[in-house]
C-alpha cells in the first residue's frame, strides 16, 4: 500500500501550517464547507469542535450517540446534524448531495473489536459498505477536493513479532473488526483507482489506541476506568501485559487535518496512505496505562484481572509513523504521561460540573499552542 496519489492543485495552506496551527490554517479552514461522517462519535466529536473552531462549514451525518452520557451532547457547536446510517445509500447519497463539500472526512464505523464478534455481519456493512456507499455518493459532487477514509492500526496482517507496522506492510485481520477495516482500505484503493484516477485525492488514515475526555464507550481502557471510578470498584483487564500504541486523540485528529489540508492544496504527490502513531515511549501494556491514570486520582481505580473467556487478541500492536513525518512533517506532541493527565483533567472538570464545550475547546487550543511552540 506503498502508491503515491495526485493532489488537486488548488490554493490552500501547505500541511506544515495546518499542523502549527497558525493564521494560515485559519485562512485553509475558514468557510470550507466540510462533510464529517460520524461526528456524533468520541473521536468524531473531537474532530466536529476543531473543525468549528477553524471557522469550517461542518454538516456531520452519523447515528445518534451510543451511550450517555457521551461527548456529541456536551460539545455540538454549529454543526449541521444529520441523524443517517451509512449502510443506507439513498439516504448517504442524498445527505452528501446536499452538503455538497469539498472536503469529505469519513470517521463512521463499527468500532470496537469485541462488539464485532457478537455482530460480524453489521460490522463488516458499516465498516465496508458504509464506505463504499459514501465514495460512491462523493463521484457526483462538483466542489469536492479530497476524500479522507478513517481505517485503523489494526488493518495489518499483524505475525506477533512486535516491531511498528509502516504503510506498506501487508494487510490483514484476524478478528471481524480488523478483517472489516482491512477491507475497507482494500475497497479504498479500488475505488481510487478506478473513479478517483484523475479527479479529487481520495486517502486513508490508520491510527492506534485513543484516549481523551468524553468517551464513555463500552469494552474501552479509559471509558472503563472512568466508570470504575464512578463505582469505586476495580477495572477488569482481559489482557492486562497487552502493547498497544496509546496516544491523545487529539493527536490523529490533527494529524487528518493536516492530511486533508494537504490533499485539498498544491502539493502534487502524497502517500495513499499515513498512520499517525505515538513516539516509541508512548507504546506500553494496558495495565501501566490504568496505573498511570489511577495515579491520577490517588491511585484509583485498581485493576483486576478478568479470568473469563475472552476472543484474542494481539499480544503487540505498534505503528510507524516516519511517513507522516516527512510528508507532512506531522509528529506527536503530547507524551503518554501528558495525554494521561489530560484525559484524567477533562473527566476531573465534567464531574465537578464545568463547561465541557469551553474546556474542550480550551485544550484543543493548548495543543494548537504546543504546535507552535514545536515549529
Amino acid at each position: 500500500m506503498g502508491t503515491t496519489i495526485n493532489g488537486p492543485h488548488a490554493a490552500g495552506a501547505g500541511p506544515a501550517a495546518a499542523l502549527a496551527g497558525g493564521n494560515e490554517a485559519e485562512d485553509f479552514w475558514r468557510g470550507r464547507r466540510v462533510l464529517l461522517t460520524g461526528h456524533t462519535g468520541f473521536k468524531g466529536s473531537w474532530m466536529s469542535l476543531w473543525l468549528r473552531l477553524l471557522g469550517a462549514e461542518v454538516t456531520g451525518i452519523a447515528l445518534p450517540p451510543l451511550t450517555k452520557p457521551n461527548l456529541w451532547s456536551l460539545v455540538a457547536d454549529g454543526v449541521r446534524s444529520l441523524m443517517v446510517d451509512v449502510r443506507d445509500t439513498p439516504a448517504v447519497a442524498a445527505a452528501v448531495a446536499g452538503a455538497d463539500p469539498e472536503i469529505v472526512i469519513h470517521m463512521a464505523a463499527q468500532a470496537l473489536v469485541r462488539e464485532s464478534y457478537r455482530d460480524p455481519l453489521g460490522t463488516f456493512a458499516t465498516n465496508v459498505i458504509g464506505t463504499a456507499n459514501l465514495l460512491e455518493a462523493c463521484r457526483a459532487l462538483p466542489r469536492l477536493r479530497c476524500v479522507v477514509i478513517a481505517t485503523s492500526d489494526k488493518v495489518y496482517a499483524n505475525d506477533g513479532a512486535g516491531r511498528a507496522f509502516r504503510e506498506e506492510d501487508r494487510l490483514g485481520g484476524h478478528d471481524p473488526y480488523s478483517g472489516s477495516k482491512a477491507c475497507a482500505e482494500l475497497l479504498t484503493a479500488s475505488w481510487r483507482a478506478s473513479f478517483y484516477a484523475d479527479g479529487p485525492a481520495v486517502a486513508t488514515v490508520r491510527a492506534g489506541n485513543v484516549i481523551g475526555g468524553g468517551d464513555w464507550a463500552a469494552e474501552r481502557l479509559i471509558p472503563d476506568c472512568a466508570r470504575a471510578l464512578d463505582s469505586g470498584g476495580p477495572v477488569r483487564l482481559r489482557h492486562p501485559d497487552s502493547v498497544r500504541p496509546w496516544q491523545h486523540v487529539l493527536e490523529p485528529v490533527c494529524g487528518y487535518l493536516s492530511f486533508a489540508a494537504a490533499l485539498a492544496g498544491p502539493q502534487s504527490r502524497l502517500p495513499a496512505a499515513l498512520n499517525f502513531g505515538p513516539d516509541p515511549g508512548s507504546f506500553c501494556s494496558v495495565r501501566e496505562v490504568v496505573e498511570a491514570f489511577s495515579a491520577q486520582f490517588a491511585g484509583r481505580p485498581h485493576w483486576e484481572r478478568d479470568g473469563g473467556a475472552h476472543p484474542p487478541e494481539a499480544a503487540a500492536l505498534t505503528l510507524s509513523s516516519d511517513l507522516a513525518a516527512r510528508a507532512l512533517g506531522w509528529r506527536p506532541r503530547l507524551g503518554l504521561a501528558e495525554g494521561l493527565a489530560w484525559t484524567a483533567e477533562w473527566y476531573r472538570r465534567h464531574r465537578a460540573g464545568e463547561d465541557m464545550l469551553e474546556f474542550s475547546r480550551r485544550q484543543i487550543c493548548d495543543y494548537r499552542a504546543l504546535g507552535r511552540l514545536q515549529s
